[in-house]
């Protein structure tokens, strides 16, 4: 069972806006946002003026998946990307 979905208020270019996202969503952009030095409405507003198409929280959690491929790609130190476990599709019989 997923995680479930939280929304939250986010001041983005000085207007207040609704974001649903995952549990782990949100803990992963509070985590990039301490990171980068960043407001959680700062980085949610660096993500909103780069996207171009999709909803916010689409983008939101596009940019989650590509920052934390890049951190493995650049700890792999640009050898073969690793894959994620959780990309890997479950062993015969062992659907979950």
């Amino acid at each position: 069972m997923g995680s479930p979905v939280v929304k939250r208020s986010v001041v983005v270019a000085g207007h207040k806006t609704s974001i649903s996202l995952e549990d782990n969503f949100w803990a992963g952009l509070k985590f990039v946002a301490r990171e980068k030095r960043l407001t959680l409405s700062e980085l949610v507003a660096a993500i909103d003026e780069r996207r171009e198409h999709g909803n916010l929280s689409s983008a939101i959690r596009q940019y989650l998946f590509d920052h934390y491929v890049a951190l493995v790609h650049h700890q792999q130190g640009a050898g073969e990307l690793m894959t994620a476990p959780a990309l890997h599709p479950p062993p015969p019989g062992k659907l979950s």
